[in-house]
């Protein structure tokens, strides 16, 4: 089958490589109809995320048709459409038992690399190097899904892969940045970074009560989206400070809360900015907390921090003293999938949202590395850029 392989920092590729097989029980073999591009996978492209090996199959959001089963999977019958959350969790571990589905026990198969780095390991992912399973992603012709007996959500009749293919990720993972917001009603939220997942949180926002969310983003046709099909008020952090403006537009206080949809590659003005990106460059700092810290210090007193951008590693010159004196709580990481996926697709149907909003390209996968360039570059105003094998 075609796939999209990694070969080294800037670099991938269309191959052939073998057809996924059963190798459990609990396996299923999917026939990948749409499969996307994320942010996350910029990290990946960037150089930034370690224990990739040359030839790993790139993507973590896809959908498709299910062609071949385990034995031991009943909830979905072959020919059946379904999408895939990214994280990989086998439905029955201490975490999983408890809805907190990327944390699962049993999914990475070596977890031993991540509890060298973190102390413990997350659950596995798809396409997201060796120390998250070594998995094999979606932007391909064929996947294979382990657990899918808890992994697999069939697609109802009527709805469109555009409709429901980024309940594999980006929707839920916006909306778990927004419910981490405890919002209530008359709420102000800000959201910095207005990519996909940001563009998320700020509907999501908006769905769980709150009165405004203001959204920073440097980008012009990001910004636009914010505007006139999320309902966001915008700032360009470019043309003024982010910090000052936020402050402003809410009568000295801050937002209620702040959401970080940006993450370890954050962009920024400023000597701090400057700081990261020549840190960053010779490795002697894993991420740009650049957005971070201007959540922490813009953000009220009592508030709530939301992160939903990938960090990796260690930061530097993080304002820790003004969270703590201003008592703010922090709630981030994977994403829970398996929590958001149906009462998320019920929003679909019944109309709340149509999540396709966000789709500005399309092509095929043989197009893929040109689709990395574009949506990384910020080339030929894309923001979303959906693949079909």
């Amino acid at each position: 089958m075609k796939a999209l392989c990694w070969h080294g920092a800037n670099d991938v590729r269309i191959g052939n490589v073998p057809d996924p097989t059963i190798l459990n029980p609990r396996d299923a073999i999917i026939k990948i109809t749409s499969t996307a591009i994320c942010g996350s996978d910029l990290h990946i492209l960037d150089g930034y995320i370690p224990t990739m090996k040359e030839g790993d199959i790139l993507g973590h959001e896809f959908m498709g048709e299910v062609v071949e089963l385990g034995s031991a999977v009943k909830n979905v019958k072959i020919g059946d459409r379904v999408v895939v959350p990214f994280t990989i969790s086998c439905g029955g571990c201490f975490f999983c038992q408890r809805d907190l589905w990327s944390l699962c026990d049993n999914s990475n198969p070596n977890g031993w690399m991540a509890e060298a780095a973190m102390g413990h390991s997350p659950s596995g992912l798809f396409g997201y190097s060796h120390m998250f399973g070594g998995y094999a992603g979606g932007q391909a012709e064929y996947a294979r899904v382990p657990f899918a007996d808890v992994g697999l959500f069939k697609v109802p009749d009527g709805l469109s892969d555009d409709q429901v293919l980024f309940l594999t990720d980006i929707f839920p993972t916006g909306y778990m940045a927004a419910e981490n917001c405890n919002i209530e009603p008359g709420d102000t939220v800000a959201v910095w970074g207005c990519g996909p997942v940001g563009q998320f949180a700020i509907k999501s926002a908006f769905m769980l009560g709150a009165e405004r969310v203001i959204a920073i983003d440097r980008i012009p046709e990001r910004l636009q989206m914010a505007k006139e099909q999320c309902g966001a008020e915008i700032i360009n952090y470019e043309e003024i400070d982010a910090g000052d403006a936020v402050k402003e537009m809410t009568g000295g206080r801050g937002p209620d809360s702040c959401i970080d949809a940006v993450g370890m590659e954050a962009h920024g003005t400023g000597p701090m900015a400057m700081y990261d990106q020549v840190k960053q460059a010779v490795r002697l700092e894993t991420d740009r907390p650049t957005a971070l810290r201007q959540v922490i210090l813009s953000c009220r007193k009592g508030g709530h921090v939301s992160l939903a951008g990938v960090y990796g590693g260690f930061l530097d010159k993080v304002p820790f003293g003004a969270a703590f004196n201003k008592g703010l709580t922090f709630k981030m990481g994977q994403t829970h999938m398996h929590r958001y996926i149906k009462p998320l697709m019920e929003a679909v149907q019944q109309g709340k949202i149509d999540p396709s909003f966000v789709i500005t390209h399309k092509l095929p996968l043989d197009q893929a590395p040109h689709g990395y360039e574009i949506f990384r570059d910020k080339k030929e105003n894309c923001i979303k850029v959906v693949l079909k094998p």
